[in-house]
């Protein structure tokens, strides 16, 4: 493909089997010739909170993957990563994919379920999670228009990875998840300044079920349906606080306040500290 030719732009939901579900990605399979500008104008007239953008790699398999937001590239995304996969078995049939991302190496396995529903499963890379200073805490609340004791103290706030930079926030309460109203300009300008690419604000409904919002102003969205970076980067961070023990499975709950409700499976095994993403996908018709 050039530049000059119009790359065909499908379009997914992912965690979720329903379309009117779950996150939106476009997904663009040959992205080959294509500039960084015209990859950004392609996420821009979609409007999602991501595109993902593939070119072929050597072996079978094996594909480059860029994302784009309506604003700018980042690093990593998880629902377009699931959308993509998803995009390329119903091509080739179920699998596994690799793709060389900005973060790094993200292998995807894809499997179809016995109703035809196929369901990607991603690992991440190697996850960390770091301290975050009161003061960058107390801004953070003021921006959100949250107190101190909205927090739920055995969930301290720190700032998680798994391809890309998450600050971790837990409300104490579901009411206070689902009351999402915050200054868009100055927490993107805070995001910026830390290298976050969203907010993950959660509440824990059980020991391992979660219910989960993800602003993300800096990539011109007021929030996105159903994150799957930063359900990795959460994983990562409930092993880090010991909050669960490895092995588990968590359920993550996420776009019911939006209409859009999805489904995340997070995995973390004993013996690999890495994080497994899993959710279904569908065409958007």
């Amino acid at each position: 493909m050039t530049d000059d030719a119009s790359p065909r732009i499908l379009r997914y939901a992912a965690f979720t089997t329903r379309p009117e579900g779950g996150n939106p990605a476009g997904v663009v399979l040959d992205a080959t010739g294509l500039t960084d500008e015209r990859m950004l104008a392609i996420a821009a007239g979609l409007g999602y909170s991501e595109t993902a953008f593939l070119t072929a790699g050597r072996t079978e398999g094996a594909h480059h993957v860029r994302y784009f937001s309506p604003l700018a590239e980042v690093p990593f995304c998880g629902h377009a990563t699931v959308a993509a996969a998803v995009a390329l078995a119903g091509r080739t049939g179920p699998g596994r994919y690799v793709f060389t991302t900005a973060a790094g190496e993200v292998p995807v396995q894809v499997d179809q379920d016995a109703d035809g529903v196929l369901r990607a499963t991603l690992t991440s890379v190697e996850p960390r999670v770091a301290d975050v200073t009161a003061a960058d805490v107390d801004e953070a609340l003021a921006l959100l228009g949250w107190a101190r004791t909205d927090l739920d103290p055995t969930l301290p706030p720190r700032v998680a990875y798994a391809g890309a930079r998450h600050l971790v926030l837990a409300a104490a309460t579901r009411d206070r998840l689902a009351r999402l109203a915050y200054d868009f300009d100055g927490l993107a300008a805070y995001m910026r300044a830390r290298d976050l690419v969203t907010l993950q604000l959660v509440w824990r409904e059980s020991a391992h079920v979660f219910h989960v919002r993800d602003p993300f102003p800096v990539g011109g969205v007021v929030e996105d349906p159903a994150t799957g970076a930063a359900a990795a980067a959460f994983g990562a961070y409930l092993r880090d606080q010991g909050a669960v023990t490895a092995p588990a499975v968590l359920t993550l709950h996420q776009g019911e306040d939006l209409g859009r409700p999805g489904v995340l499976r997070v995995e973390l095994r004993a013996e690999d500290s890495r994080v497994r993403v899993s959710g279904a996908a569908v065409a958007i018709p």
